[in-house]
């Protein structure tokens, strides 16, 4: 490929100097004769033409003269046109040809100065190089894109033809936003490439300032006439509400006028009306345009709309109430009589006139404690009804910011006050019944711990002067009953349980589900799914099958799942022609309609296919958030060629559990002998204890005895019967220590199948709070020693099993 050349031509030309002005080869320009030096120039190149008898244009050296400097490189010139200007005054037409190095002065005819110059030939290969092409295609573009802001699309076409490089660059001479020194630096660029990416580069830094300029002044534009559009329609405003209170009667009145005549006319009390007109002298200084005046206005609107005075008059008929306790949940007698001991001690205060002492009223704090489905959140507004008062329900559950209890500080774009404030406002008055559900679920993060912002709400000792960070006025929260509600109790920070009392909901017995499926979710569904009363009627057999064999839960929602859809498949096969109405499904007819039962009783199995039918597994009871449940736990020796002595775990254990296992071990090795075990085989061999559905976490020391029955099952070569449970806490003594949950754990025995429950001889007194018809269901015996369970729970074996079995 051709490279580009530089070549030069020595000539004697006569200098047209060009005060602060640059002319570019390939321009045009006119130029006044009245001016002394342009008219002497361009009359000598004149001159010079006629003496050497050429026929070729005169031509002259335009040289810029800057600060009375004349620049190192010039521009030759031919004389086109020599006439008159538009103006009228003579003058001449000069075409700028090429680049003139300009050297030593020289004499010539005339009166102009002559030198001598060197012309600068420039040589552009063909076809372009590649970089160069690139930049020919890049200046026109963005000559093309600036021509086009201007409007100037004639100019746009005049640009895309030309093809020279040196031409194109050239033709940024007539830019009018280069300065006189990017011109001096173009002319006196000789390489035509390097000119063309000089040009480049200064139209480039013209349109990126260009762009700059026009997004400035577009701002400055929008915000001029965003600020005239707000002041005239304020002016508006303005006007609009002088002209209502004028027809009101209200001539000469402002807004804050208006707060302040509704701060005096409310029921406020003392320190919030101190409070309130503070911020209303804040509002009338502040101005309309200042953000201050909305958080105030906000602020009074909250503060007025809290019902400060306001309360309901509770309803002191004690037997009424607890009949419409009774008659909206059945069972659950713990709260029912706590709520008519609060309603009971209320009536006696008030009639003694006891309403309020030491600043506080008769409040409660209570916390609903129990697996889901029980009816704790349902049991809130039984609550208020029964007392006659407002019922709100506050949603806790994956709370995480502090802020959502106590409120936002006013400062805050959006501020809101927490959710106990919103509470009040909700319910109109000042002693409703609200419910924190899901208290177990709240969280806490970089935010805060809205746990800790409920201790003084909950605290019957504060909350009458309880401060919310966006009111920061004092609200009494003693009237009001807070019920919340929890699956967990462990997940509930122990300073905040210790405001509450604790009621604990241990889920229903298969009677009580009946009496609930026959009188509340029954006739609830029959609604639900658009059947009349009489139309499909469930009998006792078959709901308590339902209950029994279709669902296992300490509460009841599975139970309504399965009885909705038991009725919308009458409903759908009524429809289709295929059943009359009305029907009654009975305890046959369940498996027709939703197929077989999920959950058999292991006393219902066939003998080989319960899992205690093999020697090392026994029946454990333990709680879990969903309620009581039965567990399992299983034993095994490895083969003693194996080498593998020691304990494994399986099963997702925690480390509570797994100390219960190796005291379990560690007894029968020390006191094995006694009870007639092959001890030596815990020695030599290793002793794997697996706990089925692995992936549920498990932990806690009632299953001490369970994994001791199954090791000393798995020794004797004994099965554990399959109509026995068991739970306590070994020692390693071979004491059984108490433990806690044994309502939930008998409930769950009953709810399985088990006949017979061992639980520790100091958990005896928690008897009293089981139903008395799961007590007469159950053979429960109270043991102080491991001994003791394994005589209950081992199977007479007539006929040994090996233990290696």
């Amino acid at each position: 490929m051709a490279a580009e050349s530089t070549s030069y031509t020595s000539l004697a030309l006569p200098v047209l100097p060009l005060d602060d002005e640059i002319v570019l080869p390939g321009m045009v320009v006119p130029f006044d004769l009245s001016d002394a030096e342009v008219r002497a120039a361009v009359e000598a190149a004149q001159a010079a033409a006629r003496s050497s008898g050429s026929s070729s244009k005169p031509k002259v050296l335009l040289v810029p003269r800057i600060d009375g400097t004349y620049a190192g490189m010039g521009v030759l010139g031919t004389v086109e046109q020599v006439g008159r200007l538009a103006d009228g005054d003579p003058g001449a037409l000069i075409r700028a040809r090429g680049r003139v190095r300009i050297g030593a002065g020289t004499t010539g005819p005339g009166a102009a100065l002559w030198v001598e110059g060197a012309r600068v030939d420039e040589t552009v290969p063909d076809p372009l190089p590649g970089a160069t092409a690139e930049l020919v295609k890049e200046y026109k573009a963005l000559a093309t894109s600036w021509l086009k802001k201007r409007g100037a699309w004639q100019v746009v076409d005049r640009v895309q033809q030309i093809d020279d490089v040196s031409a194109l660059a050239d033709n940024s001479g007539y830019s009018p936003f280069l300065t006189t020194e990017q011109k001096i630096q173009l002319l006196e660029t000789e390489d035509p490439t390097a000119r063309l990416k000089l040009a480049t580069e200064q139209l480039r830094e013209h349109l990126a300032e260009q762009d700059v300029a026009e997004s400035i002044a577009k701002d400055v534009q929008e915000g001029v006439d965003k600020q005239q559009r707000e002041f005239l329609l304020r002016r508006q405003l303005e006007a609009v509400r002088k002209e209502l209170r004028e027809l009101d009667g209200k001539e000469g009145e402002e807004e804050s006028d208006d707060y302040r005549a509704r701060v005096e006319a409310a029921d406020l009390p003392e320190n919030v009306r101190e409070a309130a007109l503070k911020e209303v002298e804040k509002l009338e200084r502040a101005s309309d345009q200042s953000p201050e005046g909305s958080w105030i206005r906000t602020w009074l609107d909250t503060v007025l709309e809290l019902p400060w005075n306001e309360r309901t008059e509770d309803e002191y008929d004690i037997k009424g109430a607890q009949e419409i306790l009774d008659a909206e949940h059945a069972g659950l007698q713990d709260v029912k009589e706590r709520i008519t001991e609060y309603l009971a001690v209320r009536k006696r205060r008030s009639d003694r006139g006891m309403g309020v002492v030491g600043g506080r009223r008769g409040g409660a704090v209570l916390a609903l404690v129990g697996p889901p489905g029980v009816g704790k959140t349902s049991l809130g507004e039984s609550v208020a009804h029964a007392m006659g008062r407002k019922f709100v329900r506050v949603a806790l559950g994956g709370v995480r910011d502090e802020a959502e209890i106590r409120g936002h500080r006013r400062t805050y774009v959006g501020a809101l006050p927490g959710r106990i404030v919103r509470a009040i406002k909700e319910a109109g008055s000042m002693n409703p019944v609200v419910l924190l559900d899901e208290i177990d679920k709240v969280g806490s993060d970089f935010r805060g711990d809205p746990a800790a912002a409920l201790l003084e709400v909950l605290d019957p000792a504060q909350n009458h002067t309880f401060r919310d960070h966006y009111l920061e006025v004092e609200l009494d929260l003693s009237d009001v009953v807070f019920l919340a509600t929890a699956n967990v109790l462990e997940a509930i920070p122990e300073a905040l349980l210790d405001r509450m009392e604790l009621v604990r909901l241990d889920g229903y017995t298969e009677d009580e589900k009946v009496v609930i499926a026959r009188d509340h979710l029954l006739p609830r569904q029959l609604e639900r799914a658009g059947l009349g009363d009489g139309e499909v009627t469930i009998d006792e057999g078959a709901l308590r099958k339902l209950a029994g064999e279709y669902t296992r839960e300490a509460g009841v929602r599975n139970l309504e799942r399965s009885v909705a859809r038991l009725l919308r498949k009458v409903a759908a096969q009524h429809e289709l022609g295929e059943r009359e109405l009305p029907f009654t499904v009975g305890a046959d007819e369940l498996r027709g309609l939703i197929g077989r039962p999920h959950h058999v009783p292991e006393s219902a199995q066939d003998p080989a296919e319960r899992r205690t039918a093999v020697p090392g597994v026994a029946t454990g009871l333990a709680v879990t958030g969903a309620g009581g449940d039965v567990l399992f736990v299983e034993a095994s020796l490895a083969d003693p060629e194996t080498g593998a002595a020691g304990l494994t775990l399986t099963g997702q254990l925690g480390d509570v559990m797994k100390e219960s296992a190796q005291i379990a071990l560690s007894f029968l090795r020390s006191r094995g002998a006694e009870l007639e075990l092959p001890v030596g085989d815990l020695k030599e061999r290793g002793v794997h204890i697996h706990f089925p559905a692995g992936a549920v976490p498990k932990d806690g020391p009632s299953a001490g005895v369970t994994m001791t029955t199954a090791l000393a099952s798995l020794l004797s070569g004994r099965l554990v019967r399959t109509d026995v449970a068991m739970t306590g806490e070994v020692s390693l003594t071979g004491r059984v220590l108490p433990i806690g949950g044994v309502k939930q754990k008998l409930l769950a025995a009953h709810r399985a199948g088990i006949t017979t429950v061992v639980i520790p001889k100091r958990n005896e007194p928690d008897l009293d709070d089981v139903p008395a018809e799961v007590l007469e269901k159950l053979d429960v015996h109270a043991v102080t020693d491991v001994r003791q369970v394994l005589e209950l729970a081992l199977a007479p074996a007539e006929v040994r099993v090996p233990a290696a079995a």
